[in-house]
């Protein structure tokens, strides 16, 4: 309670799944006040989630940065005088990785990367580890749906690039402008509704 009064970003809360007593309630109130996730579940999962701890029936999962918005790396961009550079992840769900591209994000210069709410990892302490410092300089925005947020960025300009197995070879295409390039997920790649939705694979 007090984290969410405190406006710390929460990621996901995990709630008991027979709880209902009243300062549950008033958790899950002011939680669904946010956009963190919230998961009911039986009391082991919890009880892994918080070995040895005392959860008193309910979790967070907090992220160790706040969440920048799409539209400051956007005016970043322009504050910069250069054309808006981000990197969309569909799915990465190794910290370790989600860490190293957000490292490479800040050496290429991108303004920004953009992961999705579901089925991705967040900013945790891991993450910001394997980043080396770059967390610190690089925004992470964090969206609801990958496929809305092209759409609307292909609204204000910017062309997305798919990195696909099957696609053109990187070295032949023209990546100058205001780029989006789409990474997919560890195992499955970019999905088929965001793949579809990218002008470049």
């Amino acid at each position: 309670m007090e984290a969410l009064r405190a406006g710390r970003p929460l990621d996901r809360l995990y709630v008991q799944e027979d709880l209902k007593d009243g300062p549950i309630l008033s958790i899950l109130r002011e939680a669904k006040k946010t956009d963190a996730l919230i998961s009911r579940v039986p009391k082991e999962r919890l009880d892994q989630i918080a070995p040895g701890g005392h959860h008193q029936g309910v979790a967070a999962q907090i992220a160790a940065y706040a969440y920048a918005e799409v539209e400051d790396m956007l005016e970043a961009a322009a504050r910069k005088g250069e054309p808006p550079f981000l990197i969309l992840l569909d799915g990465i769900e190794d910290p370790h990785n989600l860490g190293a591209i957000i490292r490479t994000a800040n050496l290429a210069g991108a303004h920004g990367v953009i992961i999705p709410k579901r089925r991705a990892v967040g900013l945790t302490g891991v993450v910001a580890r394997a980043s080396a410092g770059a967390l610190n300089y690089t925004p992470v925005a964090r969206v609801t749906n990958l496929t809305a947020e092209i759409e609307a960025l292909k609204k204000k300009g910017l062309w997305f690039v798919c990195a696909d197995m099957g696609g053109e070879v990187m070295y032949r295409l023209d990546l100058k402008g205001p780029i989006g390039l789409v990474i997919g997920n560890e195992g499955s790649g970019v999905s088929r509704l965001v793949r579809e939705a990218c002008d470049i694979r």
